[in-house]
């Protein structure tokens, strides 16, 4: 990939009328530079698949959190038709 990058580059160069030719060091550098950012663009890739793997872990929890919140407002929902009930059936007494 840098190889290629670095030939493209000097490809370019020539290409465009550039008074002298591309040295070695010129080439060497572009391919240092091309490297760099290959090394850069990696790591930012493997930040962003751990951020996933997170954002994926939270969602996770967060999905169980809504479940236990929905069973327990189902147990309320439930003591409190009983309770009205129990009390409607007092006051009918």
């Amino acid at each position: 990939m840098t190889k290629k990058l670095a030939a493209l580059i000097g490809g370019a160069l020539l290409a465009a009328g550039c008074a002298h030719p591309v040295t070695q060091e010129e080439l060497d550098a572009v391919r240092a530079i091309a490297e760099g950012a290959q090394t850069a663009g990696n790591d930012a890739q493997r930040v962003a698949n751990e951020a996933r793997n997170l954002a994926q872990g939270a969602q996770t929890t967060a999905n169980q959190a809504l479940r236990e919140a929905q069973a327990a407002q189902a147990c309320c929902d439930t003591t409190n038709q009983t309770i009205d009930r129990l009390f409607e059936e007092q006051q009918q007494k």
